[in-house]
């Protein structure tokens, strides 16, 4: 992977409208996320499709969770796109993630999801989740590295405490992120390009700010600007 730390997520349904976006901002984005909307919506020969021509590294973002031997085969058969990197659920457990890593077989690196981003601290007690949102993490994210993942995938509030628990090795990547004066959405757990980047994250997952800005190649330019800092 290159240097960019930024992952444009192409959040739409539409295989002509993700093209043409990556088409405009290839030259100036880390990598591609394409999600579960997409992919259920036009499949692996849309995935094709949209990366065609294209050498930026692909997060294809499932987020499997299932028994550890449908999601082994789920990784194994989305081999073919060659994804970099590749989401499962950490709350499917040990057994799981060792499963995904496995059919893997260092072809992508499998990032464990720690707690989504549009969950917040009410949301635990109806789940039968005890403790803070930080103590959930945490826990998962102790469960992810023991059984091998990669990386995590985490809100960036958590970066920081992330980094300092598990050590320099596994990636951290981010979503919910949101440049200074972005309008808020269904994200909860939020921080800005440059403030995730300091806390400690590898790669910033960043939709609706740029491909729903009047000009998303001038939304990235001042993504990029800001990141001068880091």
């Amino acid at each position: 992977m290159n240097g960019n730390p930024i992952f444009c997520a192409l959040d739409t349904k539409d295989v002509q409208v993700a093209r043409a976006l990556l088409t405009r901002l290839k030259g100036l984005i880390g990598g591609v996320k394409l999600g579960l909307e997409f992919f259920t919506a036009n499949g692996p020969d849309g995935v094709c499709r949209v990366m065609a021509g294209s050498d930026l590294p692909l997060f294809l973002d499932l987020k499997l969770h299932d028994i550890p031997n449908t999601v082994a085969g789920a990784v194994r058969g989305m081999a073919a796109l060659a994804p970099a990197l590749t989401t499962v659920h950490a709350s499917g457990g040990a057994a799981m993630m060792k499963a995904a890593v496995e059919a893997a077989a260092g072809r992508s690196k499998i990032l464990a999801v720690t707690l989504l981003t549009s969950l917040g601290e009410a949301d635990l007690p109806p789940l039968g989740v005890s403790g803070h949102v930080g103590d959930h993490v945490r826990r998962l994210a102790d469960l992810a590295q023991d059984s091998g993942v990669d990386g995590l995938v985490c809100s960036a509030h958590e970066v920081a405490m992330l980094r300092a628990h598990i050590g320099p090795d596994l990636l951290l990547v981010v979503p919910g992120i949101r440049p200074r004066g972005a309008v808020g959405d269904d994200q909860l757990r939020i921080l800005s390009p440059i403030e995730a980047i300091m806390a400690g994250a590898d790669h910033l997952v960043i939709g609706r700010p740029i491909t729903a800005a009047p000009d998303p190649v001038q939304a990235v330019r001042e993504i990029l600007t800001s990141l001068e800092a880091a």
